[in-house]
């Protein structure tokens, strides 16, 4: 395969994560000052968010960089081959902490909405745990169709 044929894939990858660390930058601190506001009997809850919200950037660039990974392997022939398939588990276990993560400051955005009388914010909490489930899901059935794909190929290698 020409290795120009993911170019534009891996340029995607690397710029998935610019919105990312901008968030992470600007808009945690932000998150932060409303959780102290919303429960102030809590005085680490502002530790809590910033922890939670950075913790999960963590998995979501490691995934991104297995993606990356898992392009080169592309790139090199080598799609069919057990190294894709680790990269895909390993975006698979990223997808699904991310979602933990954020599933835990889930009741920070039923507070919000509770306080500013706005249901749809639960709404807007939700998206980053449910589209990591589907992300999760999706590589879950990639890496099983590929090792049955790697297990068909290994066997009529066998057998010619």
């Amino acid at each position: 395969m020409k290795k120009g044929s993911t170019l534009f894939l891996k340029l995607t990858v690397v710029l998935m994560g610019i919105p990312v660390l901008t968030l992470c930058i600007f808009l945690v601190p932000e998150l932060e000052e409303i959780a102290a506001k919303l429960l102030p009997k809590f005085a680490f809850i502002n530790i809590l968010v910033s922890l939670i919200f950075d913790a999960s950037a963590i998995p979501f660039y490691f995934a991104l960089y297995q993606a990356f990974k898992l392009l080169r392997y592309i790139d090199r022939n080598e799609a069919f081959s057990e190294f894709s398939v680790k990269a895909l588990r390993k975006i698979k276990y990223c997808a699904v902490t991310i979602s933990a993560l954020h599933l835990l400051v889930l009741p920070l955005f039923y507070l919000f909405a509770e306080m500013d009388d706005a249901p749809g914010v639960i709404f807007v909490g939700m998206i980053v745990p449910f589209a990591s489930i589907v992300i999760a899901v999706f590589a879950a059935v990639l890496q099983r169709l590929l090792q049955e794909a790697i297990d068909i190929k290994s066997e009529n290698d066998l057998t010619v």
